[in-house]
């Protein structure tokens, strides 16, 4: 199709007397001298062929890390069922939780029509660990393990209430859909530390406890207004990891290799005649699929990994599109300079038969987390890689529907959560924020989701302020017009 009638009707005057003044003289100018310095000087990463460049000027600062392991547990954790030990609740038992506590928060439309909220305290043992005294519990004995590695961070807050809005708001700033992901935002200010594989790779993969769970979408990985080379990779478990990805019936390597060189051709052809770098995107992702080809399988390839690793990420870590397998493969990106690996672990929706669900979502996390820092420990790589667990929100004190001996179910909630930190920067060892002896509010160190991402761009060497993007006349930012650092947990 051609493009031409198009943008015909969606430029404006100020379109193009901004093309007039600077971009035909910006692109003439990358022409003469070199085509992804000039890239670069437009604040995007250089076009065909090396996907290594960043942004001028970045990073701001020596960073502590080179990249970013995220865990989002899809669905929101209890913190009062795995790290925020609440004794007290003991001998309030089925008793109302009081107005002062509850302080008119509003509730989501399944516990608003209940006309009693009672007190449901954990079934589950607690006990401190390591030097840093951290209480963990028995559901998660692989994570007490590394509890002097890493830091808990007991006061994380957000204002979205639901899970759609509250996965987006920790994915992209925002709460609406249409942002880019965090993700996105590092790939396109740092760049890649690999020719072979993509700067951002997702996997994801399903909780025993709760099947089916929260659905997720592929928004919540991709780019927003960036172009969209800086979105993220899904692999996938079954099949080829990446779609399409091998040739199809009749076309072999050689043959692959001569198409994508007359394509990038005909593409470099339109590129100069239009300035879109969409098509700059095109001709980049074709190369890295090329690229890919190769490196995939190596990646994929478990053969070389000795028994005892296996043994170490548990017995799941066998099975294709398992989160252990995945935590496995995510070692396996780090060790290949993948920036930002993110791990999406659905199912712990938790708001009725919570004791038994919990149970088998930390079956299959528990263990392979404590062994993805352990292992990244070992190999030297932690004190470069930044590692994430946590979900979008906290769970209520208060029982959603029926409250029993031995079950109950817990709704929502923004006010207080738990999530942990490890490598890259971070301070290991200690306990960060307290809340309230119902796990209901935030009593000290408060840190909203902002003040995360903040943090975060922040171990990479980026000043969260000056990552910015133009788009419809305004610079946007990931973190918008908040976020400070959380430097108490800093190294």
């Amino acid at each position: 199709m051609d493009p031409r009638p198009e943008m015909g009707l969606l430029l404006t005057r100020r379109h193009f007397f901004g093309l007039g003044s600077t971009g035909i003289g910006t692109a003439a100018l990358a022409t003469l001298l070199n085509r992804d310095l000039g890239a670069a000087a437009l604040g995007r990463a250089p076009s065909s062929g090396d996907t290594t460049g960043g942004l001028p000027g970045l990073p701001h600062y020596a960073p502590t890390a080179k990249r970013v392991i995220y865990l989002f547990q899809s669905g929101a954790p209890s913190q009062m069922e795995l790290f925020d030990y609440k004794p007290r609740l003991q001998d309030l038992r089925g008793t109302e939780l009081p107005d002062s506590i509850r302080k008119g928060q509003r509730l989501t439309g399944m516990t608003a029509t209940q006309s009693s909220f009672p007190v449901a305290p954990t079934l589950f043992k607690f006990s401190q660990q390591g030097q840093s005294g951290a209480w963990v519990s028995e559901l998660m004995p692989h994570t007490a393990g590394i509890a002097d590695d890493i830091s808990f961070v007991k006061s994380m807050h957000t204002e979205a209430i639901n899970h759609d809005p509250a996965v987006t708001f920790f994915q992209t700033g925002a709460q609406l859909a249409g942002r880019p992901s965090i993700g996105s935002w590092i790939s396109y200010g740092l760049g890649s530390d690999t020719e072979d594989l993509p700067s951002f790779v997702v996997m994801v993969s399903m909780g025993t406890g709760a099947p089916g769970g929260q659905p997720l979408y592929d928004r919540l990985w991709g780019s927003g207004f960036l172009p969209t080379r800086y979105q993220g990779v899904k692999f996938r478990s079954v099949g080829d990891p990446v779609l399409y990805l091998s040739n199809p019936p009749g076309l072999n390597r050689a043959s692959r290799r001569r198409f994508l060189d007359d394509l990038g051709r005909l593409n470099e052809l339109k590129a100069q005649e239009y300035h879109d770098p969409e098509i700059n995107t095109r001709i980049s992702q074709y190369e890295m699929a090329y690229r890919m080809q190769a490196s995939v399988p190596d990646l994929t390839d478990l053969s070389d990994e000795p028994e005892r690793i296996f043994e170490l990420y548990g017995p799941e870590s066998r099975k294709p599109g398992t989160f252990a397998a995945n935590c496995l493969l995510a070692r396996r990106l780090a060790e290949r300079g993948v920036r930002f690996i993110q791990l999406f672990h659905r199912g712990w929706d938790q708001h009725n038969r919570l004791p038994k669900q919990i149970r088998g979502q930390c079956y299959d996390t528990d263990q392979p987390s404590a062994a993805l820092v352990q292992d990244l420990k070992e190999r030297g790589l932690l004190e470069d890689t930044l590692v994430i667990w946590g979900g979008e929100f906290g769970r209520t004190v208060y029982s959603q529907g029926r409250l029993t001996e031995d079950d109950y179910g817990r709704d929502h909630h923004p006010r207080c959560f738990t999530i942990w930190l490890a490598g890259g920067g971070i301070q290991p060892g200690i306990v960060h924020g307290e809340t309230d002896d119902f796990s209901y509010n935030i009593t000290r160190d408060p840190v909203h989701v902002h003040d995360l991402q903040a943090t975060i761009l922040h171990c990479l060497g980026i000043d969260h302020t000056r990552l910015t993007y133009k788009y419809q006349g305004r610079d946007f930012r990931l973190t918008d017009v908040h976020g400070h650092l959380v430097k108490p947990i800093l190294s």
